[in-house]
C-alpha cells in the first residue's frame, strides 16, 4: 500500500520568508533549494513530481516536508553535528604556555613553533594553531626601556611642565644632536619584485663620503627647528651652537633648554653663568624620549636619509637644510601624549598574560 505524503500549510508571514529563501543569493544554496521543494509541496504537488521539477531524489523531498511539517522553517536547517572528536584540546594549550616558561633547548635563544613541537612530541600545526588562538607571536618582540633614576618623578614633571604650562613669555627649547649621519652614494630608483609588485630600490654596495653631526632645537611652542651641521660634536660645538641659537633672543627673556643627559651637555656652568637668563633642565636618566625633538630626528630619519644617495658631505648638508627649511613652513607644535606603561606587566610570564 502507498505511503501518503504528510500534509503541508503554513501562514502568510511563513510563505513570504519561504519565498524570500528560495530566491535568496546571498544566502546558502541549501536553503534555497528546501526552500523550494516545500514551497512546491504547499502547492499540493506529489513528492515524485516536486522531485522530477527541482532535480533531486524523491526521499530528499520526503525528509524536508516532514522536517517542515513538524518544525516549520526552523526544521529546514542543519541540525548540531558532533564533528571528528577533537585530537587536542586545553591540555595541550597549558603544555605549551608550560614549555614556554622553561629554557629553550641548548645552543637556541628563545622557542620557536618547530622546537615546542618536538619537546611535546606533537605536530607542528598543532603548536601553531594554540599559538595563533592565543594570539602569540614567538618572533615578533618589542623592547622598553625603564629608568632607574631615583628622581624621575621630579624631573620627568620639570619637563612635562615646561611642555604643558610654559613660563610666560618664556622661550622653551628642546635640543639634541644626530651624531654620525653618513652619506652613503649608491645606485637606487625602483625595481619590480617576482611577484609584480613596484618598490623602492637600492644597490647593496656603496660609497662613503665621510660623516657629518646635526645639532637641532625646537621650539616647543611653535614647532619651529633650528639646526646647525658641524664635524664634531664636542662641548665647544654645543656652546657654539645654543649662542647662534639664542643670539636673536630680547636681552633678560628666559630661556629653558630641555636636554638628555649626554656629557657633552654637562659641565657647562662656566657658559651658563655667562648666560644667566638660560635654564637648563635634563631628562632622567634612561629617558631620552621626553626629549620632543627625538621626535623631529624620527621624521627627519625617514624622510631624508632613508633610501637616500648622497655624492658628498656637502650634498647631505644641503638636504638637511633643504629639509628643515621646508618643514618650518608648515611647523607645529606636537601634542604632549604618553602611553600608560604598567610596569608589573614587564614581569609578568606568559600564563599570566594568557589567562
Amino acid at each position: 500500500m502507498a505511503r501518503v505524503a504528510v500534509a503541508l500549510s503554513c501562514t502568510a508571514e511563513v510563505m513570504t520568508e519561504l519565498e524570500r529563501l528560495s530566491r535568496s543569493r546571498s544566502g546558502e544554496v541549501r536553503m534555497a533549494e528546501r526552500a523550494r521543494i516545500v514551497l512546491a509541496c504547499l502547492q499540493g504537488k506529489r513528492n515524485a513530481e516536486v522531485a522530477s521539477e527541482i532535480g533531486v531524489r524523491p526521499n530528499t523531498v520526503g525528509q524536508w516536508r516532514r522536517r517542515f511539517a513538524a518544525r516549520g522553517i526552523a526544521g529546514l536547517r542543519d541540525e548540531p553535528r558532533s564533528g571528528k572528536p577533537t585530537k587536542y584540546g586545553v591540555e595541550l594549550r597549558d603544555r605549551i604556555l608550560a614549555q614556554l616558561e622553561v629554557p629553550p633547548p641548548v645552543g637556541r635563544a628563545s622557542w620557536d613553533g618547530g622546537s615546542l613541537a618536538l619537546a611535546l612530541n606533537v605536530s607542528d600545526d598543532a603548536v601553531w594553531r594554540v599559538l595563533r588562538k592565543q594570539g602569540i607571536q614567538l618572533q615578533r618582540h618589542r623592547s622598553w626601556c625603564v629608568s632607574t633614576d631615583p628622581e624621575f618623578a621630579a624631573k620627568a614633571a620639570d619637563v612635562i611642565g615646561l611642555y604643558l604650562n610654559p613660563p610666560h613669555n618664556a622661550l622653551v627649547l628642546s635640543v639634541d644632536e644626530k651624531p654620525s649621519i653618513q652619506a652613503l652614494e649608491r645606485a637606487r630608483g625602483y625595481v619590480q619584485t617576482s611577484s609584480g609588485k613596484i618598490v623602492q630600490g637600492m644597490k647593496s654596495t656603496y660609497r662613503r663620503h665621510g660623516t657629518i653631526n646635526l645639532f637641532a632645537a625646537l621650539e616647543v611652542a611653535t614647532g619651529i627647528i633650528r639646526g646647525k651641521t658641524t664635524q664634531t660634536k664636542k662641548r665647544a660645538d654645543f656652546q657654539a651652537f645654543m649662542e647662534e641659537v639664542i643670539a636673536d633672543q630680547p636681552a633678560g627673556r628666559q630661556i629653558h633648554v630641555i636636554l638628555d643627559n649626554l656629557n657633552t651637555h654637562k659641565r657647562n656652568d662656566a657658559w651658563l653663568a655667562t648666560h644667566p637668563n638660560v635654564t637648563f633642565h635634563f631628562t632622567p636618566t634612561s629617558a631620552s624620549w621626553l626629549n620632543q625633538v627625538e621626535i623631529w630626528f624620527g621624521i627627519f630619519q625617514r624622510k631624508t636619509l632613508n633610501n637616500a644617495s648622497f655624492r658628498s658631505i656637502e650634498q647631505l648638508v644641503e638636504a638637511i637644510h633643504a629639509f628643515t627649511a621646508a618643514y618650518n613652513e608648515n611647523a607645529a607644535p606636537f601634542v604632549w601624549r604618553k602611553r600608560e606603561v604598567r610596569g608589573a606587566q614587564l614581569r609578568s610570564t606568559i600564563v599570566n598574560l594568557r589567562n
